[in-house]
């Protein structure tokens, strides 16, 4: 399995309302064991949005998963999905 990050920015169409829709997809795919991290950005520039990363077993199946997403479905969000070679560091106390 590779992990893909999945960036969302929202466009001027967002729709607040789709957010409960999109909160039940990341559920989704926590219980399917998909989902990794997720979170929204909180700096506020260069627009509002989040991302989450996944695992998947190649490219398109990243794209099915963030295609199905709420957020892109209504247009609320433009979705960028990367494939990402994550390196965990790990911090001793």
């Amino acid at each position: 399995m590779k992990q893909y990050l999945i960036l969302e920015m929202r466009t001027p169409k967002f729709d607040a309302g789709v957010i409960a829709a999109h909160r039940a997809h990341l559920d989704a795919l926590k219980e399917r064991g998909v989902l990794e991290a997720f979170g929204p950005f909180t700096d506020k520039s260069g627009g509002s949005g989040g991302a989450y990363l996944i695992s998947a077993g190649s490219l398109e199946d990243a794209y099915a998963v963030a295609f199905a997403d709420p957020l892109h479905l209504t247009g609320s969000s433009d979705i960028t999905v990367r494939e990402w070679d994550v390196t965990r560091v790990v911090v001793e106390a």
